[in-house]
């Protein structure tokens, strides 16, 4: 894949420094570090490694990334590592996704709300599937749930919802057999909907009785008890979007598809196409026209592409990744055990120890080969941040390789 021509920390690099001084008191502690964290991402900043190749002698320089879970660049590698812990859960069944969409009147409160509307959103979601799951009328099982909250459309736009993958089955009430989802079904849409959108409802009237919400701006009126529920009233009797998309392939699309979008952030760096003095050109979809129209492009002013982008930074220490039922953190191990069982599949063979680990009086070597001709790499210095290679060696044809991929 080529590299892009510019990335979302060029575009930081080069107009950051003006767009904190124009909005300065606007701005949280948790987007300023993100926009440092982008910005110093792969340069000499964070320090990094100098590499050189067993057989020809290629030498590069690594810069480390600043692994902010809000950066395109570093969220490959996150993303990898979390999918090697998850592809030994996977059962032998059919998977199903489901997408809850929050309306737009409380996206808008939930932006000034994020921790407590987001934390609603997801109980509501796992408690809705759990609860429609567990009726005899539908499935009678306990069903496992992973949920991935974005909070982002194709525009930027403040657009919450959470994407669930379900096995399309669970383990019965009384814990002695797998109970498998008709093919092709997993749960009636509009059940889940009126459900969801009463247990959200229920759940973020008690958090504005308990005065957890925050209100500003045009906003602020709703801080008052009647004004609130005038405000919610309208959605009281609307419909809410909840998407339940075609089953998975198998457990090996399941794990394509979560490599995709569990550790995504509002936009990728190969969408962007231009930065120039008009602003920040981007690829993206437009889900309200019909077939190939879909695919456009939007140009922002550069001052508004930076505001977006920072609308989509969670609160510290907030989990965007969470497991439910079946997957509940607590017993997941014991239940995927029983799962197995029930549906008599073997266990999941262990993966080998890294071989790094196993010789660790030996240099390490890297995971990607010599790009001139493909033998090992190994590290064979490291530097840290702020600071330049001691030594650096110079490679047999040239000057250094600079890497900041």
């Amino acid at each position: 894949m080529s590299r892009p021509a510019f990335e979302v920390a060029d575009i930081f690099r080069e107009h950051g420094a003006a767009w904190r001084r124009a909005n300065g008191g606007h701005v949280s502690l948790g987007q300023l570090k993100v926009m440092s964290a982008i910005e110093s991402c792969r340069t000499a900043a964070l320090g990094g490694h100098v590499a050189r190749c067993e057989k020809c002698s290629h030498t590069l320089i690594a810069y480390n990334s600043c692994r902010n879970r809000h950066c395109p660049k570093c969220q490959g590698a996150a993303a990898k590592e979390w999918l090697a812990m998850r592809q030994a859960e996977l059962l032998p069944v059919p998977y199903y996704h489901v997408v809850f969409t929050l309306p737009a009147q409380i996206a808008d409160i939930a932006y000034q709300n994020k921790a407590v509307i987001y934390g609603i959103l997801f109980k509501a979601a796992a408690e809705t599937l759990i609860t429609i799951a567990a009726d005899p009328k539908h499935l009678g099982a306990k069903s496992a749930l992973t949920a991935v909250l974005h909070t982002w459309g194709s525009a930027l736009t403040h657009h919450p919802h959470v994407h669930i993958v379900v096995p399309g089955g669970g383990i019965s009430l009384d814990g002695q057999r797998w109970i498998s989802c008709r093919p092709g079904f997993f749960l009636p849409v509009h059940v889940l909907s009126r459900l969801f959108r009463r247990l959200f409802l229920e759940k973020l009237v008690a958090a504005h009785e308990a005065s957890r919400l925050r209100f500003f701006g045009d906003h602020a009126p709703l801080v008052e008890p009647d004004a609130f529920a005038a405000y919610l009233a309208p959605l009281r009797k609307a419909e809410w979007v909840v998407y339940a998309k075609r089953p998975f392939g198998g457990p090996e699309a399941v794990l394509a598809y979560l490599s995709r979008y569990t550790h995504r952030v509002a936009i990728s760096n190969s969408r962007l196409v231009a930065l120039n003095d008009a602003g920040v050109t981007f690829k993206w979809k437009d889900y309200r026209a019909r077939g190939r129209d879909k695919a456009k492009v939007m140009t922002l002013p550069t001052s508004e592409f930076i505001r977006r982008f920072l609308t989509h930074v969670l609160p510290g220490g907030f989990h965007r990744i969470r497991h439910y039922g079946l997957f509940a953190n607590a017993s997941r191990v014991r239940n995927i055990a029983r799962a197995r069982e029930l549906l008599a599949a073997p266990k999941p063979s262990s993966d080998t120890l890294d071989a790094d680990n196993a010789n660790t009086g030996e240099p390490p070597t890297l995971n990607y080969p010599c790009p001139c001709c493909g033998g090992s790499m190994i590290i064979i210095e490291t530097f840290e941040r702020g600071a330049a290679p001691r030594y650096p060696p110079a490679p047999p044809a040239g000057a250094i390789r600079i890497d900041t991929s």
